[in-house]
Parts: C-alpha cells; sequence; structure tokens
C-alpha cells in the first residue's frame, strides 16, 4: 500500500535524495531521448536529467519566479521511502491547467496504481492537463482521460481536453546543462573509457533512434487523427 501527499515546498532531503535515485535509475523512460542503458551515452544523460529535475525541485522555493508542484507516493508501512513521484508545472494564467514534467515509480512497485493515483491527485487540482510520452505509453493514458493531440520530437503530445491551453507554461531553459563543465568532464570520461569510435558510435546510434521513434510517433498521431475525423478520405 502506498500514501499520496502533494508538496508545494522543496522537498526534504530524505525525499530529494529518493527522487534523485528514481532518475538515475529510470532515465529511459523519463528523458525524451529515450537513451537505452547499453549506449556509451548514457552516463551522460543520467547526470543531465537528473539535473534538469533538480533545479526544477529547487524552484519550488520560489526563487525562479515559476510555479512548480511535487507529488510523492511514499510506503505505508515505511513513509520515509519513496515508491514513486509526479513533477508538475502549473500554467500560469490558467488556474486549471498543469502540464506534467517527470514521473518515475519504483520496478518493484508498479502495477499498483501509483501512477494513477498520483495522476488523479494532480487532476483534482488541475482538470485541464498535458503531458508528453513516447508511443508505446499511448493507451495507458488513455485509459486515464488523456486523448492524443499532436507529435513533438519523439513523443505524443497528450491533453485532458482537445485542445491546449492558452495560458504561459514556464519551463527553466535546460541547454545551459549540457553544455556545463560538469558534462564536458562526463564526456571527456567516457570517451577516455570507450574510445573516441565507440563515442562517435554511441552518438549515431542515439539519432538514429531518435529519428525513428519521431517517425514513429508523427505517423501514429497522423493515423490517429485521421481515425477520429469523420471527414478523413480514409474513412
Amino acid at each position: 500500500m502506498f500514501t499520496i501527499t502533494r508538496l508545494a515546498n522543496t522537498p526534504p532531503e530524505s525525499i530529494d535524495s529518493q527522487i534523485m535515485q528514481l532518475v538515475i535509475d529510470y532515465v529511459t523512460d523519463i528523458s525524451m531521448v529515450g537513451i537505452a542503458p547499453s549506449n556509451p551515452l548514457y552516463p551522460l544523460y543520467q547526470y543531465g536529467v537528473g539535473h534538469e529535475v533538480h533545479q526544477y525541485l529547487q524552484a519550488m522555493d520560489g526563487s525562479r519566479g515559476m510555479p512548480v508542484e511535487l507529488i510523492v507516493a511514499l510506503d505505508a508501512e515505511d513513509p520515509s521511502i519513496v515508491a514513486g513521484f509526479l513533477l508538475y508545472l502549473p500554467v500560469q494564467d490558467d488556474p486549471q491547467a498543469c502540464a506534467v514534467a517527470y514521473m518515475a515509480v519504483r520496478a518493484a512497485r508498479r502495477r499498483q496504481g501509483i501512477a494513477r493515483t498520483m495522476l488523479e491527485k494532480m487532476l483534482e487540482r488541475y482538470p485541464h492537463a498535458e503531458l508528453a510520452c513516447f508511443v508505446g505509453k499511448v493507451p495507458y493514458f488513455e485509459a486515464m482521460g488523456f486523448q492524443v493531440l499532436s507529435a513533438r520530437g519523439p513523443q505524443v503530445v497528450m491533453n485532458t481536453r482537445d485542445r491546449q491551453t492558452d495560458g504561459l507554461l514556464a519551463v527553466l531553459d535546460v541547454a545551459p546543462i549540457y553544455s556545463s563543465v560538469e558534462v564536458r568532464q562526463i564526456h571527456a570520461y567516457l570517451l577516455n573509457q570507450h574510445g573516441k569510435r565507440a563515442m562517435v558510435d554511441a552518438e549515431k546510434q542515439r539519432d538514429r533512434h531518435l529519428d525513428q521513434m519521431t517517425r514513429q510517433a508523427r505517423l501514429f498521431v497522423m493515423g490517429r487523427l485521421a481515425a477520429n475525423d469523420p471527414q478523413s478520405p480514409t474513412q
């Protein structure tokens, strides 16, 4: 069993550190790159996405001037254990809207309704919600009332309504993370460990995978929208 808690301020270190570990463990699912653990670039994205989430958690103290909220699922028997988390961004100028930024559930605690319950908790407060996911996850979110709107790179944009909000969604600029000294140091370490050829191949593998997922998302959305459009010539 588990309990659900919504946090409006920066989480304590005990929760923060467990969230960071969940990001590191499940970066393939969380990152829009979908980097595979077998790719030599994997540690670089573990750091990069982890730092993205860390910055959003730090922004919950109001220092960045942007709204950030967090829902955590805690183990019912041991509330010190984080079973999952959902970090989302309320939309400015639209009190009913938000966007999911990151979500993860421990592998051992999946299929217990944790993700669904966290999303339901968020929707109680913000019924007009948006998220982006890979094609394989679309049926899961459709079962929770989200519908397909469009393709965004390798992901499918889904919303609880048939349109996006007109409000302003404030997001952090994460580009500096991937040009930081720390990322360059990680890349240099990986280059020394694997060799130049392996790293070039890793980048090509990542790019091919991204291209494939982008095509898949675009074709999936085109097919889904055509199937739902009674005026479509394919009907």
